[in-house]
């Protein structure tokens, strides 16, 4: 199958540009457990840094984001349109209640967030202490 082009030299209005839609999209992430630590990876390609959040709130970590076009593109130009562009957000429940200040997260220059969670002690040992 081919894909033949209009001629378009008849001089009409031009449509107006795409404006992304009011909706919040969802990131893909890997999230794995090691002895000490869980990680939360996500390819973020297209996103700066400024543009990115990590909020956290006891056992829910959400990341949010903001993919901006990098120019304004006519609807009718579009052959496919895959990619999402604007608001993006992704929360995950992890199995304990999480740290704030203890997570550390990167961001590599091949667009890699990496978010290293501590796993808090599952146990307590608590000493009784003898009274008289």
């Amino acid at each position: 199958m081919s894909l033949t082009l209009e001629d378009t030299s008849v001089e009409e209005e031009a449509p107006a540009a795409v404006t992304p839609p009011q909706q919040t999209g969802q990131i893909a992430v890997d999230i794995y457990e090691l002895e000490n630590y869980y990680i939360i990876r996500a390819p973020i390609a297209g996103v700066r840094l400024a543009d990115l959040d990590i909020q956290v709130d006891n056992k829910v970590v959400t990341i949010r984001g903001q993919r901006n076009l990098p120019e304004e593109i006519v609807e009718d130009k579009y052959y496919i349109q895959e990619c999402f562009w604007g608001e993006f957000s992704r929360s995950i429940t992890m199995p304990t209640a999480v740290d704030p200040k203890k997570i550390k997260a990167t961001f590599s220059k091949d667009s890699i967030l990496k978010i290293i969670i501590p796993k808090e002690e599952k146990v307590k040992i608590i000493r009784i202490n003898e009274t008289s």
